[in-house]
């Protein structure tokens, strides 16, 4: 891969992370504000090698009374 290659997947790594981190990891979310669709998202994702953590469902459980 030549250099211009590895500049454009670095900047593409680091913008997809920094606008996932923006809406919490919601994926969903975040291709809505990107303008394209999840599927393609989460190609780039696996693409680009990105981790993202499993979406949390629902609220936590409170244990007070």
């Amino acid at each position: 891969m030549n250099r211009y290659a590895e500049a454009v997947q670095a900047f593409r790594r680091t913008y997809l992370t920094k606008v996932l981190g923006a809406h919490d990891g919601n994926r969903s979310q975040t291709a809505k504000s990107l303008g394209m669709t999840r599927s393609y998202l989460f190609r780039l994702i696996r693409a680009l090698g990105i981790e993202v953590p499993a979406p949390r469902r629902g609220r936590p459980i409170s244990r007070e009374p």
